[in-house]
């Protein structure tokens, strides 16, 4: 369990404040230029060495996508961009973030501004994220005043900008590529890697595109130093992470926790446990919407980090936990979610566009006891059609719950149907069409 000195972010629960003088009273902009006077490769190797990986869902090592970017700049100005579009379903850490600690991330978008040439950084935030955007541009603007960012910097000779951009409430904007088509006033649809935006990102310049969690945490990394960082959690998986808990529990909630902390503790230590007992579990997805569900059997060990829940074929993702208990129809709800990824698809991809409104309709069919025998081995087979078919990994997201729901509940979704054919059992299914369409 995480020590409460070993807390990056003290007022998630704002407590104290999320104004300058209480932001700066909690450690926030101490020695800021003394940090950036140790330069820009000092701060990548030491974020290297905490070994922080993305708090977005992806978990790619923080400092080594910093050190793609090229170490000069050339005719082309560098970028930053924060990816504040938190969209997915059961993931609220980010807004908390922006409410109640956002000098944090202001002052992390100036160091990591500057560790890769960047004087000028956009901040994506979800459009329906309306007063959170407005206390960030509070603090931008108490920023700018105190002259902690614009220009020379905290008296560092690096000028920097900071500019809020909002979304439109697309889901699909939260991909990395899809948000710089975005941004760039264009239609937000993933671009073809390579080329990655380091080299070749917003308005054809490099870019580095980070998470807000991951930014925010930045200047405690560097101010603490990369050893207290890596001593948190275990390796690989290092430092602390705020996770989000909703669902059947009795008090749902956002609490920064140590990595790799078991997801039995989580719920009952912090979200006050499962609605009717832990013996009333069901399943839990444990990184948001879009990563494999796991039963309650796996749930007891499992510990909350990215390497153990991918041995268990499932993610970490945001850490977005959805606890689900025995009250809930669980092929609904995973028809329910793959309605959602139905209707966030796209549409620029033929697997995935086509593949997720498959995927939905044949679990409506199956949550209403209508499917037959040959559907369910029908659906996997479209879910490993839509995996590693797409551009982006929007693909795989809609597909994970559904091989999850197969994975661990085909018994419940056997039961429900009575593997009943709906047709003469001789007559061959056509690869991929809907039951519907055989019955007209």
């Amino acid at each position: 369990m995480l020590k409460d000195e070993d807390r990056i972010f003290t007022n998630l629960y704002n407590d104290l404040g999320p104004d300058i003088s209480s932001a700066q009273n909690r450690g926030d902009w101490q020695n800021t230029s003394e940090i950036i006077k140790k330069g820009k490769e000092w701060i990548i190797n030491e974020i290297k060495s905490s070994e922080l990986r993305g708090r977005g869902g992806a978990g790619f090592p923080t400092g080594l996508k910093w050190s793609f970017a090229p170490k000069e700049i050339g005719s082309r100005p560098h970028y930053l961009v924060i990816n504040a579009d938190e969209s997915e379903p059961g993931t609220c850490k980010d807004r908390d973030i922006l409410r109640f600690e956002p000098h944090k991330l202001i002052e992390g978008c100036l160091l990591s501004a500057y560790a890769v040439n960047a004087n000028k950084c956009y901040i994506y935030i979800r459009g329906e994220y309306f007063n959170e955007g407005n206390k960030l541009q509070e603090a931008i603007n108490e920023a700018y005043e105190k002259k902690l960012i614009g220009t020379n910097a905290c008296d560092s000779g690096w000028d920097f900008d900071i500019y809020i951009h909002y979304g439109a409430g697309a889901y699909i904007c939260g991909e990395e590529t899809a948000l710089l088509e975005s941004l760039e006033g264009k239609k937000g649809q993933p671009r073809l890697k390579p080329p990655f935006p380091a080299l070749i990102g917003l308005y054809g310049c490099p870019t580095i595109i980070n998470n807000v969690e991951t930014i925010a945490v930045v200047p405690t990394i560097l101010r603490r130093g990369a050893k207290w960082f890596s001593s948190i959690g275990k390796p690989k998986n290092t430092g602390t992470k705020i996770y989000c808990i909703s669902g059947n529990v009795n008090n749902p909630c956002n609490v920064e926790e140590e990595m790799g902390i078991p997801l039995k503790e989580l719920i009952e230590k912090h979200a006050g446990g499962v609605i009717g007992g832990w013996e009333n579990l069901q399943a839990v997805i444990p990184g948001g919407s879009s990563m494999p569900l796991l039963p309650k059997k796996i749930c007891e060990t499992i510990n909350m980090d990215f390497d153990s829940l991918v041995e268990q074929k499932s993610g970490l993702g945001t850490a977005g936990i959805v606890v689900i208990n025995k009250d809930q129809d669980i092929i609904k709800c995973m028809a329910r979610i793959a309605r959602f990824y139905k209707h966030e698809s796209c549409g620029q991809c033929t697997p995935c566009r086509e593949g997720s409104g498959w995927m939905w309709r044949m679990l409506e069919r199956m949550a209403k006891g209508e499917a037959s025998r040959d559907e369910v081995n029908m659906l996997m087979d479209v879910t490993k059609q839509i995996e590693g078919h797409t551009i982006c990994a929007f693909g795989e997201g809609s597909a994970w719950p559904v091989q999850g729901l197969l994975r661990h509940f085909k018994k419940e979704v056997a039961k429900r149907n009575n593997f009943n054919p709906l047709i003469n059992k001789n007559k061959k299914i056509p690869y991929l069409v809907d039951q519907h369409l055989l019955e007209k």
